[in-house]
């Protein structure tokens, strides 16, 4: 069954502007701006007020009603990364070998070394605007923060995948860098 329209309405702060012309978005706000792309999903990107955008979808089955409330939710995401950030904290964990690692490039890379005694130095880039830094108060900790949340997330995944125990029972080799906490860069 098709339903004639559907739509989701998303509120913008103040502020903060948003822009958009033929689905290409754009975000401005007080810690940077962001775009996204959103040209592979058909829908309408409509100007209610000036606090309020409007994502809507005519004549839409049910899978295609379902990327109404994904665009929104992108859309909302890149208002919350333009006013607060977000931020991942991961943790280092290790039986024997302690991890050694080594922030470089002005937080841009980051270097793993002694993971399970390996000689073997692993170098993980951020994404995009992302910054890594080694946490003052907490030992074995790394933070991750940046204003696109697809590029936090993605560079905290890409320093987790890097250090996967091969060829050994995982639930006896518990050594690896994990996300302990999400959160906003400028707290509430």
């Amino acid at each position: 069954m098709k339903d004639i329209l559907k739509s989701h309405d998303v509120t913008i702060p103040e502020g903060v502007t948003v822009s958009f012309k033929s689905r290409d978005v754009t975000v401005n706000g007080p810690r940077g701006t962001l775009k996204k792309s959103f040209k592979h999903v058909d829908c309408e990107i409509v100007r209610v007020s000036k606090t309020k955008i409007r994502v809507q979808v005519y004549h839409g089955s049910r899978k295609h009603v379902a990327c109404i409330r994904t665009v929104a939710s992108h859309i909302q995401n890149m208002i919350k990364g333009v006013t607060k950030g977000f931020l991942y904290k991961l943790r280092l964990v290790y039986a024997h070998f302690p991890i050694n690692t080594n922030v470089t490039d002005g937080g841009k890379v980051i270097e793993i070394r002694n993971f399970l005694g390996e000689k073997v130095v692993r170098r993980v880039p951020m994404r995009a605007d992302t910054v890594i830094s080694a946490s003052k108060d907490q030992k074995d900790e790394l933070i991750v923060q940046g204003n696109d949340i697809e590029a936090v997330s993605q560079s905290a995944a890409d320093i987790q995948q890097s250090v996967l125990v091969k060829n050994k029972d995982i639930r006896k080799f518990l050594d690896g860098i994990y996300v302990s906490e999400k959160s906003t860069v400028e707290l509430e």
